[in-house]
């Protein structure tokens, strides 16, 4: 049913480059009225003094994280910006009412060892995670609008997913596939740290986390849940210089020869209806998605070599752009509500 009241919001974790995302984007949402930011480090400032672009479109204030977590029953949605860990802190205290969307990688991966093994640290509430839906809209829209829980997904594994999904559900891929992609310095977080800082980016090239991606397991899981997965996966990421956007060469090859206008037919098939995909020809441009919640998909074949270009937003459709729409497909919106942002060129 279409929702009719302002959703309240609570967003947990205002301070950094989530954060600051989901209150661009929340602040002139029709339908929501953020009732507080958290941010510890920052309680007691305001919003605008932390994120200086926010001068003058908010009076709200940082606090600190609520004692009585049971007590937000006024709640209607609770955003989990926060960093790897303390989501799964959080979510099992909320009240049973509240809609949570956790942007972090918390509740992504349904099995306990292989979260321990790419994210350092232990579990401590997977019954919890089994009630969490994977938030890619654009597969999984019938569970996200039933859902009270959403896990977002990563920005790397949203990039590559899109990707990948309609070849995956055509069961078309024959073989290895080889996921090459680079991110901007933005998708390291707002504080700054050794080979992640943008001044030691933004004149460097190089490639990290070698096969050891916490993003590889979500990835494959989700292949998984879209169709019939069993190739090898073999997935490089890059540190680019520049601030936003992820680029995905995708290469891979096909059971039989498919040209140009082939494998568009099956991607435009499969994401009919979908708003945030563009089909472009030939390669895109992060510059076109940048600061917007498209993603851009383009190809180049040749016989039974294909290769998929994926371009996004990091911040945006790889992080708080996703989560606002999962927050209007559970709410009963138009998933596109809020989210018609323009990007700018250059």
């Amino acid at each position: 049913m279409m929702m009719t009241s302002r959703i309240h919001v609570g967003i947990f974790g205002g301070s950094g480059y989530g954060g600051s995302e989901l209150l661009r984007i929340l602040l002139p949402h029709p339908n929501a009225e953020i009732a507080f930011v958290t941010a510890n480090e920052h309680a007691g400032k305001q919003v605008s003094e932390v994120h200086r672009s926010l001068n003058g479109l908010t009076d709200l204030k940082l606090s600190k994280v609520p004692e009585d977590l049971e007590g937000l029953k006024d709640l209607d949605c609770a955003f989990l910006a926060l960093p790897h860990g303390q989501a799964m802190e959080i979510a099992p205290r909320l009240p049973s009412s509240v809609k949570v969307i956790d942007l972090s990688g918390d509740f992504r991966l349904r099995d306990k060892a292989e979260f321990e093994e790419h994210y350092g640290r232990e579990h401590t509430a997977m019954d919890s995670q089994a009630e969490f839906v994977y938030g890619l809209t654009e597969t999984n829209r019938d569970a996200i609008t039933n859902a009270r829980l959403i896990s977002n997904p990563g920005c790397f594994a949203t990039a590559t997913l899109l990707g990948l999904a309609p070849l995956v559900a055509g069961n078309l891929i024959a073989g290895r596939v080889v996921v090459d992609a680079k991110t901007g310095s933005s998708g390291s977080g707002a504080k700054a740290a050794a080979n992640t800082h943008h001044p030691q980016r933004m004149n460097s090239f190089y490639a990290y986390k070698p096969f050891t991606h916490q993003h590889v397991p979500e990835v494959e899981q989700e292949l998984r849940a879209v169709g019939n997965w069993t190739s090898e996966l073999v997935f490089m990421t890059h540190s680019l210089p520049v601030s936003r956007g992820i680029f995905a060469s995708i290469y891979l090859e096909t059971k039989q020869e498919m040209n140009d206008d082939e494998v568009r037919s099956v991607f435009s098939d499969f994401y009919n209806g979908s708003f945030f995909i563009r089909i472009v020809k030939g390669s895109p441009d992060i510059n076109w998605v940048k600061t917007t919640n498209f993603c851009d998909l383009g190809f180049a074949t040749r016989g039974r070599q294909v290769v998929v270009f994926s371009a996004l937003d990091n911040l945006v459709k790889g992080a708080a752009g996703q989560a606002v729409q999962n927050m209007n497909l559970m709410f009963g919106l138009d998933e596109k509500t809020g989210l018609m942002l323009i990007g700018t060129n250059p």
